[in-house]
């Protein structure tokens, strides 16, 4: 069973988003690295780029696949966690701690409440 935990927002794409005052934390979930396998690389972002809902702002490749990485709300990158650049791997073994991959103010940080907390989550990936 997938690592799901509680206080997390979701999307059916595999983020997560984590919310600390008026910034947010973008990562994928556990259920996504275990589908990917291997992460071996990640193209990241910038700084200040800005992103809509649903936007592609990153690409993991890993030994299976190339996958998109979408943000889950609109807003500006305020900080991309580099360390990704030469330990991508850390998706894998710290999805939701060392694998973050990018911080954001949202455009409207209240359209987080539409997004699936970790029970809905749960049912979505059949757990």
């Amino acid at each position: 069973m997938s690592d799901v935990p509680e206080g997390l927002y979701y999307t059916k794409e595999h983020e997560w988003m984590r919310v600390e005052g008026d910034t947010v934390t973008i990562g994928i979930t556990d259920h996504a690295q275990d589908m990917l396998t291997d992460i071996v690389y990640i193209e990241l972002p910038e700084e200040g780029d800005e992103v809509d809902d649903m936007g592609e702002f990153a690409v993991v490749e890993s030994v299976k696949s190339a996958s998109p990485i979408f943000a889950p709300l609109a807003g500006t990158i305020t900080a991309v966690n580099l360390d990704l650049e030469d330990t991508p791997e850390l998706m894998n073994s710290s999805p939701y701690g060392d694998g973050w991959i990018v911080k954001m103010t949202l455009n409207e940080p209240g359209a987080v409440a539409n997004l699936m907390d970790a029970a809905a989550y749960k049912a979505e990936i059949g757990e």
